[in-house]
Parts: structure tokens; C-alpha cells; sequence
């Protein structure tokens, strides 16, 4: 009788990802993907079913182990994983979210793409660093036509195949980056890695790169995009584990890193010692030949971020509708309805942000406009969204009180994913500093994004003069750097608070508008005002199980 159980909150499993929200599948429609929706139908059950769930948590219990010697002492460099791992990464494989926008020839590819990794994100994020640097390197691949042509074809295999082997035998590929060096971080051009042309140097031709790299992110990938110097400068190269003769490439895994979180994801640390590559592009074009690469990792790191808001969010809410506290359901609790109210309308401000975006790749290729966005919208949601989310699912971790607090829920895990996201791809102080370059450079961003913003101004008390506030405030160029953040952090809210007003219920629009854009907000979350429509907003976001 003692261990009788009563007042507890099931688990939130065998449930649609998709379905149960209204957010999601309403901008899947709007932003150009409807074609998609039975995929993202099948995924959201998929990635919701008790069976994957438990994928996550063995993924994160069973981490990644480096073998760097065989049993007789010859060089392995092989990082083993859990079957859970395999799993996950051969789910997100066969739907192609490494592939899906470069392979499927339709409008409103990203924003399939991003309506599937947004509903995996919210389950086993870890896996997702190598999905996501197999996607983002084809942008910086086709620099090189020939490199292109060759590699694409197992790249975009939607069969993963995890053996340590050359490429020409493998069923699919997986891509890495190896960027940072110990002496620079964000800082590349101090990057000391030397690059020698094995025989004429020039655009696709053979060099040996010699150098030491303090992150490389996925280092069992069977290949690379990496930094290094050579004549000309700064440049980027192509580095595969295996050499054009089948023999193995001079990597070496010196050790994985212990990290706060992405725990199931392995980074390494690696060094290589005339190991063979070929250079993308010309000599001294390095920075910007990876950028490219570097717009696509910060925009998935936009879409992880509102995905795990999301999954913190529904997580509260659910806990929250079937724990009972003082004689009444917790969800029915004024100040609990105040807190879960504030967190409901940060993740939907995420969710909007993310797929707009998505239709702004979409159309970037053949579109000014859309392409003076998506390099603004980046910088400016990199920022905010990244760095909202781990203040966002601490307090959703707090709802649930110590159960929150342990493994057996998902939060714990959400919390220590949530930083890398900011820090990963550009840390606040390199998006806000890139927010500046790029009003500097391409004052036309700028101007298109304030386009954006004017189509919701309609009268809404706090909207409109917040926007005019801000418009002033952009015309003053006095100490723009110590004021980046301020800037950067105005236009996200500006950018998010217009979305909702142009496709959010009324009463997440007007409590976002007003708790966000005025005064009328505490720091902490939980301080709406006392008449926000509470009850409306948690029924919209909760899981629609």
C-alpha cells in the first residue's frame, strides 16, 4: 500500500508530432510546403512513438566511445555508437533531412525540410550536427563542379551507412567540418593548419594539409570541410577519411570532448599530418567560400532551438493538466496558467520565425528580396531564439518541480542541449557583430526586413511604436558595436511580434505584443499580465494528443 501510485503524469509517448500542433501545420501550409504534409504526417508518428523516444534517451545513457588503436596497436580512429544512434541517424536519413531541398525540385523544400527537423529536433537533437553539416556543405561543394558531381550522388543516398570504409563502397555518406583551431575559435583567419599543393596548386587540384583542429564536429564522417592556410591565404578544402587509392587518410581522433550536452554527438579533436585533400575554389576565398555553408548550420541552429522550446513547452503544459496540487489541477492554478501562458508564446514566436525563414531559402535563389531576408533573418533569429532557449526550458523544467529535474524526464536532456545551439555556428557577440556587417555592406537587408516588419502595423498599441522607436534608433551610428545586442535583440522580438500578429491567434499576438514590446513584463517568465487570455493560449500550444 505504501508504493501505490496516484497523482503522477504519464509519460507523453505514441503521439503526432505534427498533428497535435496547430503552429505547425498551419505555417507548413502557408509557408510553401503542403505538398509535404503526408510526409510530415508519417515523421510526426514516427519521431512520437514510444520506440524512438527510447531511442533518444539510450542514444544520451550509451555515449560515444573513441578506439583510436586496434588490438595489435594500428591506428583506428573510429568513434562507436549506440544502436540507438544508428537508429535515429538512419531515420533522419531515409527522409531525407540531409538531403530533402537540394534533391526535391519544389517550391517549399525547406520548408518540408524544416517542418520535419523541427519535429526530430524535439526528440534526440544530438543526431542532427551531422545531418545538418551534410546538408549545409552542398552549398560550399558546388563551388567545385567537378568535386560536385562526384560526391553528391552517395551524399544525397537516402540509405545511411555508418561502416569506416571508402566512399567508392559505401551505400550513402555522411559530412563533417573541421573549422577551429585551439589558438582562434570564431577567429579562423588566425587558423595555422598549413595546406601544400601536392603538385600545381589552383581550384580542385591536390594539396596536403598538415595541422592540429580543437572542435571537429562528427569525426567519424567520411568527409570533411576544412580550413588551412596556403599561398594565397586562408582557403577551404575537401578532405575525405580515405584516399583516392582506398588507403586510409592521415586523421587522427586525439580525443572526443566532454561536453555540458549534444552529449550522444561526438566532437573531436583532430590532427593530420599531410593528409590529402582538394581545394574548393581559389586560394585566399576561404571565408567565404565556407560561409556559405555557415548560413545553412545557423539556420537549422534556429529551427533546434524553437524545437526544443517547443517539446519543454508541451512537456509543461501536459505535466501540468494531470498533476494535482491545493485541491486542483495545477494547470488550473492562476499563477501556473501565468507561467505556462509566457512559455507558450515564446515557442510559438519560434516556430513562426524558423518556417518563415524556410520559405525565404526557398525562394533566395531567384529573389532579391527573399535573399537580402534570409541573410538578415539568420543573424537576427540565431540570436534570439538560441539564446532565449535555455532560460525558456529551465522554468519549464521548474514546472514539474523535481520530476523535472531527473533523467527519467526529457528535460534534463533539453536544458544541456539548449546552449550549444548559441554558442555552435557564432556566438551572440559573432551574430550581432554580422548583423552590423551586413546592414554596412548590404544596406538593402536592412531595408527589406523593415518591409516585413510594416506589414503588421495596424494600430496595435504596442507594436507600432515600438517599431517606430526602433527605426530611430537604427539611423543613430554612435557606439553601434556596444550596442549591437540592444539592436539585434529589438529587431528579433520586432521580426517575431509581426509574425504573430499576421498569423497567430489573437490572444497569443496581442500577449506576445504586449508583454514583449512594453514594460508591462517582469523578468522572469510567469508575469502577463492578470487579465491575458491564459486559458486560450495554453489550449492552442498544449499537445493535441
Amino acid at each position: 500500500m505504501t508504493h501505490e501510485v496516484f497523482n503522477q503524469t504519464p509519460p507523453l509517448t505514441n503521439y503526432n508530432l505534427f498533428t497535435s500542433d496547430l503552429s505547425l501545420q498551419e505555417a507548413l501550409t502557408r509557408e510553401g510546403g503542403a505538398w509535404g504534409k503526408a510526409r510530415a504526417l508519417q515523421f510526426g508518428k514516427t519521431v512520437g512513438s514510444e520506440e524512438a523516444i527510447q531511442w533518444g534517451f539510450q542514444a544520451n545513457q550509451n555515449l560515444p566511445v573513441l578506439r583510436t588503436h586496434d588490438t595489435i596497436g594500428n591506428r583506428r580512429d573510429e568513434v562507436e555508437y549506440h544502436p540507438a544512434w544508428h537508429a535515429w541517424m538512419g531515420l533522419s536519413v531515409k527522409n531525407g533531412l540531409h538531403s530533402l531541398p537540394w534533391t526535391e525540385n519544389k517550391p517549399g523544400a525547406h520548408a518540408v525540410r524544416t517542418a520535419l527537423y523541427y519535429m526530430g529536433c524535439q526528440i534526440e537533437q544530438g543526431h542532427y550536427c551531422p545531418i545538418t553539416m551534410t546538408f549545409a556543405i552542398i552549398p560550399t561543394l558546388r563551388l567545385q563542379p567537378d568535386l560536385a558531381k562526384k560526391w553528391e550522388p552517395k551524399i544525397f543516398s537516402l540509405q545511411y551507412d555508418a561502416r569506416l570504409i571508402p566512399a567508392e563502397q559505401k551505400q550513402g555518406l555522411i559530412c563533417g567540418m573541421a573549422l577551429t583551431e585551439k589558438q582562434g575559435g570564431s577567429d579562423v583567419r588566425a587558423n595555422t593548419s598549413q595546406a601544400k599543393p601536392l603538385n600545381q596548386p589552383g581550384p580542385g587540384q591536390e594539396y596536403l594539409l598538415t595541422g592540429h583542429k580543437w572542435f571537429c564536429s562528427a569525426p567519424m564522417s567520411d568527409a570533411f570541410l576544412v580550413l588551412a592556410q596556403s599561398a594565397g591565404g586562408l582557403s577551404c578544402f575537401w578532405m575525405p577519411r580515405y584516399r583516392p587509392d582506398g588507403s586510409k587518410n592521415n586523421i587522427f581522433i586525439q580525443r572526443l570532448k566532454d561536453k555540458l550536452g549534444n552529449r550522444s554527438n561526438a566532437s573531436g579533436e583532430i590532427e593530420f599530418n599531410e593528409a590529402w585533400a582538394v581545394l574548393i575554389g581559389n586560394e585566399g576565398r576561404g571565408v567565404a567560400n565556407i560561409i556559405k555553408m555557415v548560413s545553412h548550420t545557423r539556420f537549422d541552429c534556429i529551427i533546434g532551438s524553437s524545437a526544443i522550446m517547443r517539446q519543454a513547452t508541451i512537456q509543461a503544459i501536459y505535466h501540468s493538466e494531470h498533476r494535482m496540487a491545493f485541491g486542483k489541477k495545477l494547470v488550473d492554478q492562476p499563477l501556473m496558467k501565468n507561467v505556462l501562458s509566457d512559455l507558450a508564446i515564446d515557442a510559438e514566436a519560434g516556430v513562426l520565425l524558423a518556417m518563415r525563414l524556410a520559405r525565404a531559402y526557398d525562394e533566395k535563389e531567384k529573389n532579391e528580396k527573399a535573399a537580402a531576408f534570409s541573410r538578415i533573418g539568420t543573424a537576427v533569429g540565431k540570436y534570439w531564439v538560441c539564446k532565449r532557449a535555455p532560460t525558456h526550458i529551465f522554468e519549464a523544467m521548474e514546472c514539474l518541480g523535481g520530476s523535472g529535474y531527473v533523467e527519467e524526464s526529457i528535460l534534463p536532456r533539453l536544458y544541456r542541449e539548449a546552449p550549444v545551439n548559441s554558442i555552435w555556428e557564432g556566438s551572440g557577440n559573432v551574430n550581432s557583430l554580422d548583423l552590423l556587417r551586413a546592414i554596412a555592406r548590404e544596406p538593402n537587408t536592412l531595408a527589406v526586413l523593415l518591409e516585413e516588419l510594416k506589414q503588421a502595423q495596424s494600430g496595435n498599441r504596442d507594436y507600432d511604436p515600438f517599431i517606430k522607436k526602433l527605426e530611430t534608433d537604427l539611423q543613430n551610428t554612435d557606439h553601434l558595436e556596444t550596442r549591437a545586442r540592444d539592436l539585434i535583440e529589438r529587431l528579433a522580438l520586432s521580426l517575431q511580434a509581426s509574425l504573430m500578429l499576421r498569423y497567430s491567434p489573437t490572444a497569443l499576438a496581442e500577449t506576445f505584443c504586449r508583454s514583449r514590446l512594453s514594460k508591462d513584463h517582469g523578468y522572469a517568465f510567469g508575469t502577463l499580465p492578470p487579465n491575458a487570455p491564459f486559458d486560450a493560449i495554453i489550449q492552442h500550444s498544449r499537445a493535441q494528443v
